[in-house]
């Protein structure tokens, strides 16, 4: 099984890739033939036989989450060789074994896979969905079954690269009308499961650190604020992305309309 693994590690963010690559090596899937493609604005990192290095300008704040699947559209033609494709947080790591039971989605599950803090998100009335109803990620109150998480993302070449294409398209599309889903990239990909069954993933496959349950995950996010300090992450989030890098985010839009 061959499985290619998608990575953002921009600016300070590049500091959790030991910990995140370590881990993932040791127990995610351990038997397949994993490859890495990391997109970061690091010069400094070397590519090697296990790890592709795509250089990636930093766009801020929430221009890196919210145009990610345009990222991995730079390398379309190398991960599509792969069977399956996942992409994980940058914080994330690996705690325990997982096997291709747990996490490879099968016919019946779209082959597709997403994660749900089920256990925080229980009245649908109450999603954090998108409402706006002119965003291409707009989901009407009272409809979708599950709120998914951005962090872990997985499926079938075939299907994720679908999944890729059609969630760039939505929020270019969106973004050229001046609208930003409340959620960014994680309410279009909201969107794109609502009428799907796929392989629901929980907590326990992307608890944060910071959490107290599950007791036993196999999967956690660590703690930004531990790691990378309060200060910085609280900075990075209430810069305007009107005043700081909207012009980076519509240079990148207008480059990369075409492709």
């Amino acid at each position: 099984m061959k499985i290619a693994i998608l990575y953002i590690g921009i600016g300070k963010y590049i500091e959790f890739l030991d910990l995140f690559y370590k881990s993932c090596e040791r127990f995610f899937l351990p038997e397949a033939n994993k490859h890495y493609f990391i997109f970061t604005d690091n010069k400094n990192l070397m590519p090697d036989e296990k790890r592709s290095i795509i250089f990636q300008d930093d766009m801020g704040w929430p221009g890196n989450t919210l145009f990610r699947f345009k990222f991995f559209q730079k390398c379309k033609s190398e991960i599509q060789r792969y069977d399956y494709i996942f992409f994980f947080n940058g914080n994330t790591q690996f705690l325990q074994t997982i096997s291709p039971e747990e996490i490879i989605p099968n016919e019946e599950e779209s082959y597709l896979t997403g994660l749900s803090w089920n256990h925080i998100y229980k009245d649908k009335m109450v999603f954090p969905y998108e409402r706006n109803p002119l965003s291409k990620a707009y989901i009407p109150i009272g409809k979708g079954n599950y709120y998914y998480q951005g962090g872990l993302i997985g499926g079938r070449s075939q299907e994720f690269l679908i999944l890729l294409d059609e969630l760039s398209k939505n929020i270019e599309d969106d973004f050229s009308k001046g609208i930003i889903a409340i959620n960014h990239d994680e309410s279009h990909l909201n969107h794109f499961f609502l009428n799907k069954k796929i392989k629901v993933l929980n907590a326990q496959y992307g608890r944060p650190e910071e959490h107290n349950n599950p007791t036993n995950p196999k999967i956690i996010f660590r703690d930004k604020n531990k790691m990378l300090g309060k200060y910085f992450i609280n900075t990075l989030k209430k810069r305007s992305i009107y005043n700081r890098i909207l012009k980076k985010i519509l240079s990148f839009f207008k480059k990369n309309k075409t492709q």
